[in-house]
């Protein structure tokens, strides 16, 4: 755990008690950036994730308030390009922070404290699909450069929405692949 600001809050691995309390904070957070769906949406992908081989307990990361109100929370799950790569590449997604703690660094303590957990056990690099004016500072940069590459399933609007963050030096010299989704329904569901 880690205290911030002058503020008590807390960032730490997310466990069981605190499932409402992201759900809550993903649908306020979602809706208010774009719309009620969204939220709903970004909660179907969060079970969905938690239901697969690919989630990552350890590196489902939250923070809470002085009242023990979850008020951030990140998800990373290992990732895979054409079959390959799925012990050492992550994906974050989804990112969010309670709409009044925004602008308050919190997004960029959790997505660094886990950056520091996955190097740990053993992960080089880290996709991220969204706003590159968000992920940029954070090292992120367009993946089509290091020759990632969106498939079918990813719908972007502009190529530099898919980025990526080598947490190793040197490890996007050898992870090359084409980015899809089609593992996860709720990212391939229509309408």
């Amino acid at each position: 755990m880690k205290e911030m600001k002058n503020q008590v809050r807390k960032i730490k691995a997310m466990s069981n008690e605190y499932v409402q309390g992201v759900f809550g904070l993903i649908e306020r957070a979602f809706g208010k950036q774009y719309d009620e769906e969204e939220g709903k949406l970004v909660c179907r992908l969060i079970r969905e994730i938690r239901s697969k081989k690919y989630y990552l307990p350890e590196l489902e990361i939250i923070t809470v308030d002085e009242e023990d109100r979850v008020i951030g929370y990140v998800m990373f799950s290992r990732f895979h390009l054409n079959g390959n790569y799925e012990d050492k590449l992550l994906m974050l997604t989804p990112a969010a922070v309670e709409p009044e703690y925004q602008r308050q660094h919190i997004c960029k303590e959790m997505i660094e404290y886990a950056f520091e957990k996955a190097v740990k056990l053993g992960f080089e690099a880290v996709l991220v699909e969204g706003d590159p004016a968000n992920y940029r500072s954070r090292g992120f940069e367009t993946a089509a450069n290091h020759g990632i590459l969106p498939g079918e399933t990813v719908h972007l609007p502009h190529i530099d929405c898919l980025m990526v963050k080598e947490l190793v030096p040197g490890a996007l010299e050898h992870i090359k692949g084409t980015v899809e989704y089609d593992f996860y329904e709720t990212l391939t569901e229509e309408g």
